[in-house]
């Protein structure tokens, strides 16, 4: 596994027995040099002709060497030389005693030298594997951060999307209740202009109304007035205005005078008309309501004026819109009704 933190930087595996092959190797060039010191002096001591074999003990090593030549062949033993001959085959076996410690050092090394090569290739290969360990983390880590920032886009977009949609509901939704409020208006504006239009024409209706019982009244008090001067001149009076009578209506309807000469069940016909049209829920004791009446010969009411109030308006206007109900007056026994007249009004009790 490789080690992320900067601490612990890559290294190739250390190999065992390294320090023991070290110490192995030191030996074996300290018995070199032993060898080597001890053959000098033996060339150069006189030799005292008697022949002798050194044998080592090389010191076992972890570290595999290549396997030792086959044995020699024996030989038979030679037949004993002189002197000299015994010195020069001693100083030839020392020689090939030294090749082959030099030939053994030089394998020595150079198994070194392969083993530290080796060993230099396996620490670049590791490095090269951290490398592109390393090189294929950084590309996942940019393939994620390059992910998560389209993802952080589409959002944004997507975001930005409902937002507009939003936008244009709610701006849709402005436009409609703005078309809502100007239809309302509108029709406000046709409502007032057909109340407006109504109550003009109410108005003409009433002006025209006004206009015609004004008429009305003039041609009904012309009327009167004739009918006056040829009352005058029938009976003889000048003062023929301010005769009375009595009787207009008695308990529940009230009593009156006129100033036009009525016959005497002329104020039970206008008891009985007026009677039925007297709307009252309230008190009775001691109301009485005056009320002045002027008609045309025919009956119809010209006006209904209260002459004396009761003291109770309510009782005023009931009294006052009873009459107006009434209308038309009835008629006296010579056909004609008498153009002024009082009623007093009483609540039935």
């Amino acid at each position: 596994m490789i080690r992320k933190n900067s601490e612990y930087p890559l290294q190739p595996p250390r190999e065992r027995g390294t320090r023991r092959a070290f110490v192995f190797a030191l030996v074996m060039h300290a018995l070199l040099g032993f060898f080597l010191y001890h053959g000098i002096q033996w060339q150069n001591s006189t030799p005292a002709g008697a022949e002798a074999e050194l044998w080592t003990e090389v010191p076992d090593s972890a570290i595999p060497r290549p396997p030792p030549p086959p044995p020699p062949v024996p030989v038979a033993p030679a037949a004993p030389l002189p002197d000299e001959q015994a010195d020069i085959a001693l100083q030839e076996k020392k020689r090939q005693q030294q090749a082959a410690a030099r030939q053994a050092q030089l394998a020595e090394q150079q198994r070194q030298q392969k083993l530290q090569a080796q060993q230099e290739a396996e620490a670049k290969r590791q490095q090269q594997l951290a490398a592109d360990q390393a090189a294929q983390l950084a590309a996942q880590k940019a393939a994620a951060t390059k992910q998560k920032q389209l993802q952080q886009q589409q959002q944004q977009q997507a975001e930005k999307l409902k937002q507009q949609q939003l936008a244009e509901q709610q701006k849709q939704q402005q436009l409609k209740e703005q078309q809502q409020q100007e239809q309302q208006k509108q029709k406000q504006e046709q409502q007032k202009q057909a109340e407006a239009e109504a109550q003009k024409k109410a108005d003409a209706q009433k002006a025209a109304k006004a206009k015609a019982q004004a008429d009305a009244a003039a041609q009904a008090k012309k009327l009167d007035t004739e009918r006056r001067a040829r009352l005058a001149q029938m009976q003889g009076l000048a003062g023929a205005e301010g005769s009375t009578g009595n009787g207009l209506a008695k308990s529940g309807t009230g009593s009156g005078s006129g100033g036009t000469a009525t016959s005497p069940g002329y104020a039970d016909k206008v008891r009985r008309v007026v009677r039925p049209n007297i709307s009252w829920g309230g008190e009775t004791e001691g109301l009485e309501t005056v009320i002045s009446v002027r008609c045309s010969p025919t009956g119809t009411l010209l006006d209904a004026t209260i002459s004396r109030s009761s003291g109770n308006s309510a009782w005023d206007d009931a009294a006052l819109r009873a009459v107006q109900r009434s209308n038309p007056m009835p008629q006296d026994i010579d056909g004609k009704t008498p153009t002024s007249f009082k009623i007093t009004m009483r609540p039935a009790g």
